[in-house]
């Protein structure tokens, strides 16, 4: 990726936040922003420059699977208190649990079972020759 230059670099900062191209160019300084603006995105260096800050405030905000797992568990265990400082209810602490539980596949809903059956019928007097 080619080195950007203060300018661009403050032009995708100021986009990245806008998500405006005229907004992000007068912030950054250039003469015409309506068109420099354009340009800008137009390049390679500076549309990757955005993507990959993009990305990296897109995996701040959204919780990983680890991340809902631990905060469930710390919930579970009442490690966690509520809005008021009060430990989480037995019913909090439960629903964490029965989340945990099917996440790790501890309880079956519906079981699903293909059962073949062959009768046999046996005449009694056959027996008895």
């Amino acid at each position: 990726m080619d080195k950007l230059t203060p300018k661009q670099k403050a032009f995708a900062d100021y986009f990245i936040e806008t998500g405006n191209q005229t907004e992000a160019a007068r912030r950054a300084g250039y003469k015409q922003p309506h068109v420099q603006g354009n340009q800008n995105l137009e390049k390679l260096s500076v549309k990757q420059y955005i993507d990959e800050r993009m990305k990296k405030i897109e995996s701040k905000r959204i919780a990983s699977g680890d991340e809902v797992l631990q905060y469930l568990t710390a919930v579970m265990r009442g490690e966690i208190k509520d809005q008021f400082d009060l430990d989480a209810s037995i019913q909090d602490r439960t629903k964490a649990a029965e989340l945990l539980g099917k996440r790790h596949r501890l309880f079956t809903d519906k079981i699903e079972a293909e059962v073949q059956q062959q009768v046999v019928f046996i005449d009694e007097q056959e027996l008895e020759d």
